[in-house]
């Protein structure tokens, strides 16, 4: 049975009115509609306005796990949290875990994620051992070394519905996070400490309404697993109504990351963290997206080649001098590990940030993704909701041969969504 819902992306700035299916078991999935999880993309990854869609998170079940190798196969509806909360206290961990653990495998999959420890340990779909979709050829069982497969990682959906997937898991010290804080007083000194962290998993916040001599100053964090106590975690909040306009205003953004900044002392800090609070710190937040009131937000993720991490530092001085920023900057160190031909990563330096949904924050990030193209570097679409077919392209090199994979795989175009309109990927 099909219900029709109002559904949004997690920016909310976006939105489609979908006729909806809960399949609760493989049989009743169908490849004549696309998949989506948690809605967790950002933009209208998972919208298809007017039209289908199946929502996978019934489809949540553990099928197989070994003990000794780690390896595991689930349907593609389990998230990311569920499996860290499951296989932490058995010695294991998913390789690579994004900023929510509400993202499904299918998600995951789908955008080819990446998490604290792209420098070392690449990205998600570098640990997919095995994928099974369902085409309207049947179901097919898709492995690494195939150009289906590449197409498939990172390819928004359109190969197929990813049923369920086989991943390698990664060995853990134990369930707690040690974690180290330090405050980087610029960009210079932030990149210094990057390019030099020896951690397993490390992330940067960043102010981005410092200026001056304190342009680019923040926090690093540096974590690795551990064997101990589990810290009590923070109790869950939820965010209850949307945030008035002026909640995010520049003056309270300026005040709230200067507190932010200071909160770690001058010499740093080491904590023990339960490893949910470490790795998705806001999901105890429910619904912390009406922060940004009724019209949402946009983030642009960007990432850029080493040698052109100067154009990272002119971004931060635009965005500074606009006045637009929210407290939500994050700064990463990204390694070369991608797994598919339309995969975000490249080794460089990764920048993400959110503005609240107004015309002048739209035509700053306008101008943010035509300064990504001019450094050769390229936007996330798991986050993306204004960019232009033009620009994509140009920073998709493989577009062409995943277009022809996927022309393969559903060529009367039913797993088409609405970014895939936008962005005109499929060139229907």
């Amino acid at each position: 049975m099909l219900k029709t819902k109002n559904i949004t992306g997690w920016g909310r700035a976006l939105s489609a009115e979908v006729s909806l299916s809960r399949p609760e078991r493989i049989s009743q999935i169908t490849a004549e509609r696309p998949a989506i999880g948690n809605c967790r993309s950002y933009g209208d990854a998972s919208l298809n306005d007017a039209g289908q869609a199946s929502i996978m998170t019934r489809l949540d079940r553990v099928l197989n796990f070994d003990l000794e190798t780690g390896g595991l196969e689930v349907e593609a509806g389990i998230c990311i949290g569920e499996l860290a909360r499951i296989f932490a206290p058995q010695g294991w961990l998913p390789a690579v875990m994004p900023g929510t653990g509400f993202a499904t495998v299918g998600g995951a999959i789908a955008m080819d994620v990446h998490g604290k420890n792209h420098h070392i340990m690449g990205s998600f779909g570098q640990h997919v051992l095995e994928i099974t979709l369902r085409q309207n050829s049947g179901t097919k069982t898709v492995k690494p070394s195939t150009a289906l497969f590449k197409a498939t990682v990172g390819g928004l959906g359109q190969t197929g519905v990813i049923v369920s997937a086989k991943l390698q898991l990664q060995a853990c010290r134990g369930d707690v996070m040690l974690v180290t804080e330090r405050r980087m007083d610029n960009w210079e000194m932030f990149l210094e400490a990057l390019d030099t962290s020896d951690a397993p998993y490390t992330v940067g916040w960043i102010d981005a309404t410092a200026k001056g001599a304190a342009l680019g100053r923040g926090i690093i964090e540096e974590g690795e697993t551990g064997p101990g106590l589990v810290p009590k975690a923070a109790k869950s909040k939820a965010v209850p109504f949307n945030a008035p306009h002026w909640a995010l205003s520049k003056p309270i953004v300026k005040l709230f990351n200067a507190a932010y900044f200071k909160r770690v002392p001058d010499m740093g800090r080491t904590s023990v963290k339960p490893i949910q609070e470490f790795f998705f710190p806001l999901d105890k937040i429910h619904d912390w997206n009406k922060l940004y009131g009724k019209r949402g937000f946009h983030q642009i993720q960007c990432v850029v080649p080493i040698e052109n991490a100067p154009a990272l530092r002119d971004m931060l001085e635009v965005i500074a001098q606009s006045g637009l920023a929210s407290p939500l900057a994050v700064l990463k160190r990204m390694g070369e590990g991608r797994a598919g031909f339309m995969s975000f990563p490249m080794e460089g330096y990764t920048l993400a940030i959110d503005f609240p949904n107004r015309a002048a924050a739209r035509a700053l990030i306008e101008k943010l993704e035509a300064m990504t193209l001019a450094a050769k570097g390229r936007i996330y679409l798991a986050k993306d909701a204004l960019s232009t077919p033009e620009e994509v392209q140009k920073m998709y090199p493989e577009h062409n041969v995943w277009l022809t994979q996927v022309e393969k795989a559903d060529p009367d175009g039913n797993l088409v969504t609405d970014l895939i309109r936008r962005l005109n990927l499929r060139k229907q």
